[in-house]
């Protein structure tokens, strides 16, 4: 009986998560059995993405989820895990992610298209941590932090990592690594030169 109560309470979370998706609505925050993260998300996304000209080389598509440790750090901020999951781009003409730094004048042409996933550690300072707050239908992490934290917060993005592929298309490089210098820095490229 405890087993499928179990089932049932799981299958109405996915079930709820798949609405949250199709119509924009928040997803409830889950807190861990020992207390000390909650989870907030999926939210659907869609963003514009930097490359190392400056230039929005893509357009990505994902869900992001927030891991809140809900214990202060000792200086009083607090840190968030922030995930982009299920992701795809497709690129905007110009020049490449790698364009400026990984693969010099590097270009790529419009409509390429793959895979993306990734992660921030966000470091959040001042505001007073909401527990029961929920963020916007648009999620960002800007409108997160702000929802969660207060308006007085601000928040530094100090490690992250993001891995790019697109197979398969006769790319001169298909696999692009966008990360911070302690995830390794940035490798490679999407790129047609």
């Amino acid at each position: 009986m405890r087993t499928r109560r179990f089932a049932i309470a799981t299958g109405l979370l996915k079930a709820f998560a798949i609405l949250a998706l199709m119509f924009g609505i928040a997803a409830p925050a889950t807190t861990n059995a020992a207390g000390r993260t909650q989870h907030y998300g999926p939210f659907a996304s869609i963003s514009p993405d930097s490359g190392t000209c400056g230039n929005d080389w893509a357009t990505d598509t994902f869900e992001r989820d927030f891991t809140v440790d809900t214990r202060p750090n000792a200086d009083g901020t607090y840190t968030i895990r922030e995930q982009f999951k299920n992701g795809s781009f497709i690129t905007n003409a110009g020049p490449s992610a790698g364009a400026c730094e990984t693969n010099p004048g590097g270009t790529v042409a419009a409509s390429v298209t793959g895979t993306m996933q990734g992660d921030f550690t966000i470091v959040v300072t001042g505001g007073t941590y909401n527990p029961a707050a929920t963020c916007p239908t648009d999620c960002t992490t800007a409108s997160f932090v702000a929802a969660v934290f207060g308006a007085g917060a601000s928040y530094d993005v100090p490690t992250f990592r993001f891995d790019y592929a697109a197979g398969g298309q006769g790319l001169a490089n298909h696999s692009w690594k966008n990360a911070s210098a302690d995830r390794g820095g940035n490798r490679g490229d999407i790129s047609n030169t």
